[in-house]
């Protein structure tokens, strides 16, 4: 999936060249954007060693992976002029925390949710246009909810807790109109979401790892404006 939208994006946009001729859905200050998407959530993570109390100091060559996850996703968009926006996204994904490395025979250590609700301001380059590009930068705010420990670590009162996190995001994305009341998005995203997750009660005693999680989030959708 990730790397589907990756080539959809480029394609979409020489495909719709021809469109120019339709009436534009053209933004002004007050207008309210809005779009339905379907997300790839895919961490770009990085980890320190997993240290754990029933091992002296952490365990050199070890580290976490986070799986991916496809999602839907809703955002609104307040239109401050033609050309600025704000954009709220709304979205919740689940991943699994894998131990990898010289843990890898731990296999699936954690699940997790993930609310990661993200502001930007968007600068929309052509908004009379029927192709209209954006970019866009701003912050996130990520809670960790439903955290559960797995398999091999888990044992009777076993619990695994992972640090909210505030980060910056960045993103571009184009709308492509359909006609004068819908439109075709292709969006990218880059978050950035550090944690630490703490487990207590695990058969190796509490452990603990530092997580860079930083997804690229690759978006197609359709949208209105009211």
């Amino acid at each position: 999936m990730k790397y589907s939208l990756k080539r959809a994006l480029p394609a979409a946009i020489a495909l719709s060249l021809g469109m120019t001729a339709l009436p534009a859905a053209a933004y002004e200050a007050g207008d309210w954007v809005v779009r339905a998407r379907v997300i790839s959530v895919s961490p770009d993570e990085d980890s320190s060693a997993i240290s754990a109390s029933a091992v002296p100091g952490a365990v050199a060559g070890s580290g976490v992976s986070v799986d991916n996850d496809v999602v839907p996703e809703l955002d609104f968009t307040y239109m401050l002029d033609p050309h600025w926006g704000l954009e709220l996204i709304l979205a919740t994904s689940s991943h699994d925390a894998d131990a990898n490395g010289t843990l890898t025979a731990l296999g699936n250590i954690a699940d997790a949710k993930v609310l990661p609700p993200t502001l930007t301001l968007q600068y929309h380059f052509l908004p009379k246009s029927n192709i209209r590009p954006y970019a866009g930068v701003g912050i996130n705010y990520t809670y960790f909810y439903d955290e559960s420990v797995e398999d091999v670590l888990d044992a009777p009162g076993a619990s695994v807790d992972f640090d909210d996190s505030w980060g910056l995001a960045a993103q571009v994305g184009v709308d492509v109109d359909i006609n004068k009341d819908w439109f075709v998005n292709f969006d990218v995203k880059y978050i950035d979401i550090s944690t630490e997750a703490t487990f207590k009660n695990t058969t190796l005693g509490t452990v603990t790892a530092d997580v860079d999680i930083d997804p690229w989030v690759f978006g197609i959708g359709i949208g209105t404006t009211f």
